[in-house]
């Protein structure tokens, strides 16, 4: 359903629980980038009604997402811990079109935010499955359903709005940027190292 070509080493959850209070830290900044994303698109492109409708509701529900990851770190007696930066995004980040036309550049945004949608969704699953820990098991079921609602919502709208752009060709391209740089990825402890 993802489309992701090269699916996450089953084994990165073992490196996971070795250290929940990181994978929690930086699952909660994830989610803060997730609403600052939204609401940026909402800021670059408030001529389309939908999308603003639509980000402003994805907004909401990924801080909502950052309380609840803020109350299991509390539940366990630690302390969300300091930003840290995604060098996965970073890494995708490069493949965006930047200073092409604002339908160029505004599908090429929907479309590295659905990358980003699809792979959590893909550790989630992963972490739904296999990670021993009950409360968490359960926890990250539920958050990858949302997590593959808002993948389908950014692709749906970069075909909306494509014009005469081909977004299955360059869906296709993203998918294949991103499975040559995920193969350094999954060897940390957080969500998408």
């Amino acid at each position: 359903m993802l489309g992701l070509k090269l699916a996450t080493d089953p084994r990165w959850v073992n490196i996971v629980e070795k250290n929940i209070e990181e994978i929690l830290t930086d699952h909660a900044w994830c989610e803060q980038k997730a609403v600052s994303n939204s609401i940026s698109l909402v800021i670059s492109y408030p001529e389309y009604t939908e999308l603003v409708d639509e980000m402003l509701a994805i907004a909401k529900e990924e801080l909502a997402h950052f309380e609840m990851v803020h109350q299991k770190i509390k539940q366990r007696g630690l302390v969300l811990g300091k930003e840290r930066r995604d060098e996965y995004v970073n890494d995708l980040y490069q493949f965006m079109r930047k200073g092409y036309k604002r339908e160029i550049a505004l599908v090429d945004r929907l479309l590295f935010s659905a990358l980003i949608e699809a792979r959590s969704c893909e550790r989630f699953k992963i972490l739904s499955e296999q990670i021993r820990d009950e409360d968490l098991k359960q926890f990250y079921r539920e958050l990858m359903i949302s997590e593959a609602t808002h993948y389908t919502t950014f692709l749906s709208f970069a075909r909306k709005y494509s014009g005469k752009q081909d977004v299955d060709k360059r869906w296709q391209e993203w998918l294949d940027y991103e499975a040559e740089i995920i193969s350094k990825y999954g060897k940390k402890e957080t969500m998408h190292g």
